[in-house]
């Protein structure tokens, strides 16, 4: 498993808050006009890969879930007051129903394309130069082995919300006055008695806090998914921030077996980096459901984008241009820049600006993997009906 830690982030459940956009001062989206739409590209993947990540009733089922929360009064509040000219909710979900029919009809990737370009107009993201440059990490859902009950080998617990939290006094406590230094505050902790399941990693279980949800392998043989269900007020600290601002890796070369490998072997590190991030999030038993995103529904693999909900619109139908990792069939990791349909359904507390996209890549090591090695620039873009 592979993760670019210096960029991790989470898909949580936050607060949509459009109007903020205003503070900031620029609108994060503009019309491209329609003779440089051609060069986009096409989204190869949905032809010729049925039952892989990605293809096209993995698209067609994303885009389901995008249309479920389009009917929500949530997704009615969200585009009150969206501030981009043209942008409305009932835009957003007429074109994907449109783009659902293409999607259905098509026959091949130039085909649909085709069809998109006499239909659609692209809103490109200003990206973090005001030249449309967006900044590609990937994220997954990691699975782990774990027990229901503490044991000498599983000793590293998740926890769920005390029920009473609403009520603690702010600021809330550090992670190291939760959960101890060491990770292994146990009954003394303020939390004692929430414990969810346990993990025999402390870096898994800080995992699991980063990526926001987890299919866990018990050790009576069954599984167990979890997923976000609440967090302190403190703001998102990465642990591969802090290693690279001390120069023990550059930015560029930190990947989580690097980190894997730096923390094997100076283990005494976890106790001095981990408690670094304060954020500490609960979890909830999420009864074998998928992952699901900051709108409620849920994630699918290589379709499903994190952006800053405070600028993006939500649900909306997206096409990435970026460089997506894969795998050849000698196992070699490639790179390729490729056109990629998406949709904007998650969001995180690392994932800040119009410059930002966190792409979900699946569950399980292969998924890890391939989001480990995302790490580049590339363009968003925000398919829309002409009007």
């Amino acid at each position: 498993m592979r993760k670019t830690i210096a960029l991790l982030s989470l898909g949580l459940g936050l607060t949509l808050s459009i109007p903020s956009l205003l503070l900031a001062g620029n609108i994060p989206l503009r019309q491209v006009e329609q003779h440089k739409q051609e060069f986009l590209g096409l989204d190869e993947q949905l032809w010729g890969s049925p039952g892989k990540p990605g293809d096209r009733q993995a698209l067609l089922k994303a885009i389901n879930y995008s249309l479920r929360y389009l009917n929500t009064s949530s997704a009615l509040e969200a585009y009150r007051n969206y501030p981009v000219p043209g942008v409305t909710r009932d835009r957003v979900r007429r074109s994907l129903i449109r783009f659902r029919e293409l999607l259905k009809n098509a026959r091949t990737p130039a085909q649909l394309q085709a069809a998109v370009e006499r239909e659609f107009v692209f809103y490109r993201s200003v990206g973090t130069d005001e030249r449309g440059t967006v900044h590609f990490t990937g994220y997954f859902e990691p699975v782990y082995v774990a027990s229901r009950t503490p044991t000498a080998e599983y000793r590293y617990p998740l926890y769920r919300k005390p029920a009473n939290f609403d009520r603690w006094s702010k600021p809330h406590p550090t992670r190291a006055q939760l959960e101890g230094e060491d990770g292994l505050l146990g009954r003394k902790s303020p939390l004692s008695g929430y414990e969810l399941v346990w993990l025999r990693d402390r870096l898994e279980a800080f995992l699991v806090h980063v990526q926001g949800s987890a299919r866990l392998r018990l050790t009576d043989g069954r599984t167990m998914t979890v997923g976000y269900g609440g967090n302190t007020n403190y703001p998102y600290t990465s642990i591969g921030r802090e290693l690279v601002n001390e120069g023990i890796f550059s930015l560029e070369e930190l990947t989580l077996p690097r980190l894997i490998d730096y923390l094997q072997a100076n283990p005494q590190q976890l106790n001095r980096y981990l408690p670094r991030n304060n954020r500490f999030i609960f979890f909830r038993e999420t009864k074998g459901a998928p992952p699901t995103g900051s709108l409620g529904v849920p994630v699918t693999g290589d379709r499903s984008i994190a952006t800053d909900k405070s600028l993006m619109p939500p649900g909306a139908l997206a096409l990435i241009h970026a460089p997506i990792p894969d795998f050849n069939r000698a196992g070699e990791p490639e790179m390729p820049l490729v056109s990629r349909y998406v949709l904007d359904q998650d969001t995180g507390s690392a994932i800040k600006g119009a410059g930002r996209v966190d792409v979900f890549l699946g569950s399980g090591q292969v998924a890890g993997d391939r989001a480990g090695l995302l790490n580049g620039t590339g363009e968003l873009y925000y398919l829309l009906l002409k009007n």
